[in-house]
């Protein structure tokens, strides 16, 4: 109806909605037209809204499609946001911004623009985008090696009962596959709600990251054979996407199970050198990258010891007990004896489910019931008051209890904290 009238405001935000929805089902060809579209409709008008929502949109879209515009697009869009002060772009740029790092493996500015953008939604009331920046957040600390962080991050989002969907599906992946790689019990109650939730989408970005997961905990526990029918429609829908990251993802993981296809769209480049088995390769540039747990993966495709001690000896510092599991079996077929155990489990682990950064908390609590403000840990663990707010509702949650004094008293007869230490 609007494109019947003169170019204007009105059918320029029509665009960029319709750009926004083509983002979230990564049809990055689509978004761009829509984008472009809503650009020319905002060099008929001065609303600014509309400006900064198509440069929003377009960068993104651009950027995954491959072109370094993209990244600047969107920062000159946040840029015209903070400057006049929009406070919903405020919230909604980071986001859109941390995505595409996070997908283009960017993490050390990832983590920046994600950490900047959740303090400003904390501050401003953005709940629904804090916590896409939480689960984003997630995903990055789970690709970078730092588990506890990624279980912290994930929990904040599924501790809220208003989180959105997405959030949702990306914190249960966290979660599932923390369980996963670690040994622990049942990962697969999270991955199949995540499943459900993502499958209902029928887009993407939801679909393939849950699948990949699934297959890796089928891996693990050595059922390749259930890897082909957990993947096969998100494989189908990556390479209609040319989505190179999750075809390679996905594709590794069918190529464990034994099945080997031709693809359209060349996987991103540590997935083409460990399909060519090329790992050493594949290994230095997944560490450059900043993904140990690929990295390791990538050696225990090695078929000598060497490289396979190598990654056994890293698995066991990540904490990765099943995949170092595996590895260590490899080993021993070939002769190996007397292999390393790894790491304890950490002597802190406890009944309660809590999270590292949970447990620094609580070790606080202590001082909590004699007065210590949140304010006050907050300064001590370097983060913002409003996060040491989720910790300890999460705590109390946790431990069954209503006040902090409860919680301390708790934590000390659990032999959570110590006193007097």
């Amino acid at each position: 109806m609007l494109e019947r009238l003169e170019p204007g405001p009105e059918l320029g935000h029509a665009y960029a909605r319709l750009a926004n929805l083509s983002l979230a089902a990564a049809e990055h060809d689509e978004a761009i037209d829509w984008a472009t579209r809503a650009l020319a409709c905002a060099g008929h008008s001065d609303d600014l809204s509309l400006r900064i929502a198509a440069l929003g949109c377009l960068g993104e879209a651009e950027g995954f499609a491959g072109r370094s515009e993209g990244r600047v697009r969107i920062e000159r869009a946040l840029g015209l946001a903070r400057r006049h002060e929009i406070v919903n772009a405020c919230g909604w740029l980071p986001l859109s911004l941390g995505r595409l790092l996070v997908g283009l493996r960017l993490y050390d500015d990832a983590h920046r623009i994600l950490a900047t953008g959740r303090d400003y939604c904390s501050e401003h009331g953005l709940e629904l985008y804090r916590h896409y920046l939480l689960a984003y957040s997630a995903r990055a600390a789970l690709e970078q090696g730092r588990w506890s962080e990624a279980a912290d991050l994930a929990e904040q989002v599924l501790g809220s009962r208003r989180a959105s969907t997405m959030p949702t599906i990306m914190a249960l992946t966290v979660v599932g596959l923390l369980r996963a790689r670690r040994g622990d019990p049942d990962p697969w109650s999270p991955l199949d709600e995540a499943r459900q939730l993502a499958d209902f989408s029928g887009e993407l970005p939801r679909i393939a990251p849950v699948a990949a997961a699934q297959a890796e905990a089928a891996w693990l526990e050595g059922r390749g054979d259930a890897i082909a029918p957990l993947t096969e429609a998100a494989f189908a829908l990556a390479a209609k996407r040319r989505a190179s990251w999750l075809i390679g993802d996905l594709t590794l993981w069918r190529r464990r199970a034994g099945l080997e296809e031709e693809i359209a769209t060349a996987p991103a480049e540590p997935y083409v050198l460990q399909l060519a088995g090329e790992w050493r390769a594949a290994a230095e540039l997944w560490s450059r990258i900043g993904c140990p747990y690929e990295a390791a993966l990538a050696l225990a495709d090695a078929g000598e010891e060497e490289p396979l001690r190598q990654a056994l000896e890293e698995l066991q510092q990540l904490g990765a007990a099943a995949a170092a599991a595996i590895v260590a079996q490899r080993l021993r077929d070939r002769g190996v004896r007397g292999l390393p155990r790894g790491p304890r489990r950490a002597t802190r682990d406890n009944p309660a489910g809590l999270t590292a950064r949970e447990l620094e908390v609580l070790e606080l609590l202590e001082l909590l019931a004699e007065g210590l403000r949140n304010a006050d840990i907050a300064e001590r663990l370097v983060v913002s008051v409003k996060t040491v707010d989720h910790h300890v509702a999460s705590i109390l949650r946790k431990l069954g209890v209503r006040t902090r004094g409860e919680a301390a008293a708790a934590a000390v007869r659990d032999g959570l904290v110590f006193p007097g230490r």
